[in-house]
């Protein structure tokens, strides 16, 4: 039998208002997190997107707070504004009987409202940590002197994004008797060091395999090249059966294109990334969830703050360089009883990454097949035809009706009447060509027959994918020197929207892509995410920077350091 939230001993107040959000069983992981920190135990979660994992530490937080205490009583970090705003509203509902003081903080707010709330006091905050340390030591607006807990919502995230350093220092200011609990859908090297470091005897608590993707979530392949992904794209676009898509891209400028090649194509879509400002997300994130738009086109840091139970469609058009991306990704679709397609695209020498994210999920994939032109074609009658149906039931063509009644009194046939106006109804369609698609000169093998050679393969060539050590396509793994050819000249990106610079380190002082990336996040005070491609030679580094940055990180009063050495950071 289930457990329900009253077993868990909740307060009535939490209790009356997850009867009005109509959740009534507790999730996995919320069972097992809520009498731990209920007992003020501290946790480490691995946990993957849609798990309840918010329920499973605002419940207990709010259960133990007290009520009219001075000073903040529980600070939540998370990696981006969207999931900060996401996180303090489902605070908020868990708590409307309460009588709480919650706010979220975040970069891109006015600084005199949060002094203003801050003064007037607040028992709960939920922030990014750039924002939420520039208060505490810039502008000794934030108090920490009094808090009792503190959750790292997302840690591996705001690892990515070179965040770590903040986070250590905030959770300096903090008392040492707080409770902490942190959530990660990953635990690389750095998290549990971090663990280690400040949380008190940690209960760790990971969700199994089988949890991680739903029985409800159809997943399917697609062997195609990069030249032909847009095509493919397109096809299944026109055939799918689409309530709403959420289309992954790998970097912003990516994102922009592929929601303008989309729109010329007379898909509603739009881009979500990092570029736009919080208001403009917000409203994109509202016409989404209105299906004004039924396409978004989103980077996986931009699309953490959606948070929508009728996504029909995941296509990931580029494919994640870890298998827990793709969880996330996938994760996306198939809630709250639904059902849910996921579609990838994988170009035929990335086919080993398929079995990678099928040993993690422990489902496998279907390999689809692209749509004919002949069966777009059909399905474009075929809605078109619907179309006419819907309006003839409507019946609200009286201007129309005395049209067509006038010509057909000039003598004129109905029948071909009709057909003429079909005919110009349909002309947009028939102008709108289906995009042509180049088969691979690549041969599709069987992925099944050729399992045992492809993980020989996998372990020749990327044995620490998974690990997150390659997250950055572009590192230059073998080679001794710098593929001038393959990376472009080294003076200029390859990516629209970014500029390339030269770090005076390499692969000879021993240094990683993820040490760069914090280094520059952390001394421009910048997000990872706008960091883009990075190149590792023997004595230098090229990395990509996107161009809304790069003043900031070519500011020559920053002394940068990575392993406690000067690094000497210039344009290429």
């Amino acid at each position: 039998m289930s457990q329900t939230f009253n077993e868990l001993g909740l307060r009535p107040e939490l209790l009356s208002a997850l009867q009005d959000l109509n959740h009534e069983t507790p999730t996995p992981i919320q069972s097992d997190i809520i009498p731990l920190m209920l007992d003020r135990r501290d946790v480490v979660a691995q946990s993957q997107t849609g798990t309840g994992k918010t329920a499973g530490f605002a419940l207990p937080i709010l259960q133990n707070l007290q009520p009219g205490n001075n000073g903040i009583q529980a600070l939540i970090l998370t990696p981006t504004r969207e999931l900060a705003i996401q996180v303090a509203k489902a605070i908020q509902e868990y708590g409307k009987y309460c009588n709480f003081r919650i706010m979220s903080i975040y970069g891109g707010q006015s600084y005199n409202e949060q002094f203003r709330n801050l003064r007037n006091g607040l028992d709960i905050v939920v922030g990014t940590p750039g924002r939420l340390l520039d208060l505490i030591e810039k502008k000794n607006a934030l108090d920490l002197s009094n808090l009792q807990h503190l959750v790292l919502d997302e840690a591996d995230e705001m690892l990515s994004m070179g965040f770590v350093d903040d986070i250590e220092r905030i959770m300096q200011r903090t008392p040492d008797n707080r409770q902490t609990a942190l959530f990660s859908a990953t635990l690389p090297k750095p998290i549990r060091n971090l663990a280690n470091k400040y949380l008190n005897d940690p209960k760790s608590i990971t969700i199994k395999g089988q949890e991680l993707t739903v029985d409800s979530i159809e997943q399917r392949y697609y062997v195609v090249d990069d030249r032909n992904k847009f095509a493919a794209l397109t096809r299944l676009i026109e055939v799918e059966d689409i309530n709403s898509a959420l289309i992954f891209a790998r970097t912003r400028a990516s994102s922009r294109e592929l929601a303008t090649g989309l729109v010329q194509r007379g898909f509603t879509t739009e881009a979500l990334n990092g570029d736009l400002s919080q208001d403009a997300r917000m409203q994109i994130l509202d016409r989404f969830r209105a299906k004004k738009i039924n396409i978004l086109v989103a980077t996986d840091v931009a699309a953490r703050g959606i948070d929508i139970d009728d996504i029909s469609h995941v296509f990931n058009y580029d494919l994640p360089d870890q298998s827990e991306v793709y969880v996330h990704r996938v994760g996306r679709t198939g809630r709250a009883g639904r059902s849910g397609i996921a579609i990838t695209f994988v170009p035929q020498s990335k086919i080993w990454r398929l079995n990678r994210i099928e040993k993690l999920t422990r489902k496998s994939m279907i390999e689809g097949t692209l749509p004919t032109t002949q069966e777009i074609v059909d399905k474009r009658k075929e809605a078109f035809e619907e179309k006419i149906h819907v309006w003839l039931k409507r019946g609200r063509c009286k201007e129309e009706r005395e049209i067509a009644e006038r010509i057909i009194a000039e003598g004129i046939d109905p029948v071909e009447l009709a057909a003429i106006a079909l005919k110009m109804a349909r002309a947009e369609d028939t102008k709108r060509p289906i995009q042509e698609f180049k088969k691979s000169r690549q041969k599709t093998e069987q992925r099944r027959d050729t399992r045992s050679r492809t993980r020989s393969k996998d372990r020749g060539r990327n044995r620490n994918e998974d690990r997150g050590r390659n997250r950055y396509e572009g590192e230059v793994k073998s080679n001794k020197k710098f593929n001038r050819d393959s990376a472009g000249t080294g003076r200029t990106s390859l990516e629209e929207g970014m500029t390339r610079i030269l770090l005076d380190r390499g692969r000879k002082h021993g240094i990683k892509p993820g040490e760069i990336v914090s280094s520059i996040a952390h001394y421009a005070k910048i997000p990872g995410r706008s960091i883009g491609k990075i190149y590792i030679n023997d004595n230098n580094s090229y990395v990509d920077v996107s161009d809304k940055y790069i003043e900031d990180v070519l500011e020559p009063t920053i002394d940068y350091k990575i392993h406690k050495n000067d690094v000497k950071i210039s344009k290429a």
